[in-house]
């Protein structure tokens, strides 16, 4: 009895030291300060139109819509960010992306929206904020009003993609359940210009920030990423 109280003592040790980040995916936000910046504070590692992204006093914004890119891909990670809706926004973390200038097809985009608009509180539950786009909705609706912070952690394994917003979890996917590029496993549509089976897709890729899309504009800052092995 004795030997065996040794590793379980050193197990909570370890637990003690490496904390949620121990767990996968997070139950909670992570201490993200030792985390990369995603972008560099003058874009320089950023692939972007010229003149629409701009940092400002540390807030990412666009004044188009047209999306940011990392050069770099990235297969298993967890960013974690802040993002702010203005009345109207409809924006997205576009992960697992094999090509820019043809994204929607080719990429997963977890969606950030306002929802207290009207245009997308009576859209698809799939189309409103934390959502897989088109494909798989958050569990409940936990963004706040347009102006106030929010904070996300998309944590993307392989063919898992989990999604916390406000300290829940509230979307959980697996791609290799998405055969078909028209009907989702429950048996909803698919919107057709989303035609690539998720089980057929990469899960590598460049990660991506959308524009000023639907006329509304977002803003992020704290962008963080954290590479998993």
């Amino acid at each position: 009895m004795r030997s065996s109280a040794i590793p379980l003592v050193l197990c909570f040790g370890c637990s003690a030291v490496f904390g949620a980040e121990a767990v996968f995916p997070p139950k909670a936000h992570p201490d993200v300060s030792g985390w990369q910046d995603l972008f560099a504070k003058d874009l320089s590692d950023a692939v972007y139109p010229k003149g629409v992204w701009s940092f400002q006093d540390g807030v990412l914004t666009a004044t188009q819509d047209q999306g940011i890119w990392t050069q770099k891909e990235y297969d298993n990670f967890i960013i974690d960010l802040e993002f702010k809706t203005a009345p109207g926004t409809n924006s997205g973390v576009i992960v697992y992306c094999s090509d820019t200038k043809n994204w929607i097809p080719n990429s997963v985009e977890v969606q950030i929206a306002d929802d207290y608009a009207e245009k997308w509180a009576k859209s698809p539950k799939t189309w409103q904020c934390a959502a897989i786009f088109g494909h798989l909705p958050a569990s409940k609706s936990k963004v706040k009003k347009p102006g106030e912070w929010n904070r996300f952690t998309v944590t993307c394994k392989d063919k898992m993609i989990y999604v916390m917003l406000n300290g829940e979890q509230v979307t959980e996917m697996d791609m290799s359940k998405w055969t078909s590029a028209k009907k989702n496993p429950d048996g909803s549509e698919i919107p057709p210009w989303l035609s690539t089976p998720f089980a057929e897709l990469a899960t590598k890729g460049v990660i991506g920030l959308q524009g000023k899309h639907a006329g509304a504009p977002i803003y992020f800052r704290n962008v963080k990423i954290k590479v998993l092995k």
